[in-house]
């Protein structure tokens, strides 16, 4: 994905020396991370290199031990999850935190309903919210009344991400959001994606995937060991130079100024 970024600006999201231990093992160990509006970094390493720690913190599903979050430049206070979503963040976990009984609009609604003035749910009002939302995102969905456990698996991602941006997410993290998902369903989400970029949505995606981090990103922020390798443009680097990233430990060396 070609890196048009304006970064000359204040960037939507600066995680500055961030640090969080388990017992003596440094999870997180003195982390340096920004992302600017339009922007999708990923977020890269093997299992335990402290990717989803990082995501965590920022989401405030973990408090972190020391480190400055700064949103919009101006210092954020998240400690927990209500906090992150003051700040206009959200988490779209890998296993999609949907009722699979309900359809479309009662997921993307759920736990905020829309009443009536009689204290009712309004679920014509959610539908048709529901529609204009999905219809700007993923103008093809059409099982509106389908209940989700019977969506196809990029259908799913759609209705989470839906929900994350009515409900007016600036910044999104996702986790392994094409993991599982067949070629036809990844581009469905690789599209998804580039609308989001177009609203000026920030995303910091987690994965291990180098192909799908050299589609669908701008930057790649590699950890090891819960270090920062070091941050690249997408655009300068190949899959063989993430790979040693992922397993040396180190930028490469034309990079490494």
């Amino acid at each position: 994905m070609a890196s048009d970024i304006d970064r000359s600006g204040t960037p939507l999201v600066e995680m500055r020396d961030m640090q969080k231990s388990f017992g003596g093992i440094r999870a997180v160990d003195h982390v340096n991370i920004d992302l600017y509006p339009g922007e999708v970094v990923g977020v890269l390493g093997h299992n335990g290199a402290g990717k989803s720690v990082l995501m965590k913190m920022l989401s405030g599903a973990l408090p972190r031990d020391a480190g400055e979050i700064y949103i919009n430049g101006e210092l954020a206070e998240i400690n927990n999850p209500r906090d992150a979503r003051r700040y206009n963040i959200e988490t779209i976990y890998q296993y999609l935190a949907l009722a699979d009984n309900l359809d479309a609009a009662s997921n993307l609604f759920l736990g905020r309903e829309l009443v009536t003035p009689l204290g009712l749910v309004d679920d014509a009002a959610m539908e048709a919210e529901t529609r204009k939302i999905m219809g700007r995102l993923t103008p093809n969905f059409r099982r509106y009344n389908t209940p989700v456990a019977g969506l196809s698996g990029g259908q799913r991602q759609s209705v989470a991400i839906s929900r994350a941006v009515y409900f007016n997410a600036k910044i999104l993290i996702m986790d392994e959001p094409t993991a599982a998902l067949g070629v036809e369903e990844t581009r469905m989400v690789a599209e998804l994606i580039d609308e989001l970029k177009a609203q000026g949505i920030g995303i910091l995606l987690i994965d291990h995937d180098i192909h799908q981090v050299m589609n669908l990103c701008d930057r790649a922020s590699v950890m090891k060991n819960g270090k920062l390798v070091g941050t690249v443009n997408v655009a300068d680097v190949t899959d063989d130079d993430l790979l040693g990233m992922i397993i040396l430990g180190k930028k490469p060396e034309r990079l490494a100024a």
